[in-house]
């Protein structure tokens, strides 16, 4: 086993973790950029509410792949919330930050 309780091998974890901290350094940069136009705004032109809603959404993504990137380095990364299957690397390629297994995910959009 290359990582301890995980069925990912250690080339696709760490391919993974790259992907990962690339998505969390443009999202930081985007939300550090959003942060500062709202410092800058004086809120007349209509568009704060906009900004604030952009600062929001930002921040939630910089969180959800911060916690992403606590579950790669714990070793709980890729495992299902829900059964705890192993999540396919191809799945997590495409969606890093997917939390359920494509059958848990299918059983909660049907409900």
């Amino acid at each position: 086993m290359t990582h301890t309780g995980t069925h990912l091998s250690s080339v696709q974890l760490q391919s993974l973790r790259q992907d990962l901290q690339e998505q969390l350094e443009q999202r930081r940069r985007h939300l550090d950029g959003l942060r500062e136009q709202e410092r800058d705004s004086n809120g007349g032109d209509g568009t704060w509410q906009e900004l604030v809603v952009a600062v929001t959404a930002a921040e939630r993504a910089v969180a959800e792949l911060s916690q992403a990137f606590d579950r790669l380095t714990a070793g709980s990364y890729g495992r299902c919330a829900h059964c705890e299957a192993g999540i396919p690397f191809e799945r997590l390629k495409v969606r890093p930050l997917a939390r359920t297994c494509i059958d848990c995910q299918r059983r909660h959009e049907a409900a």
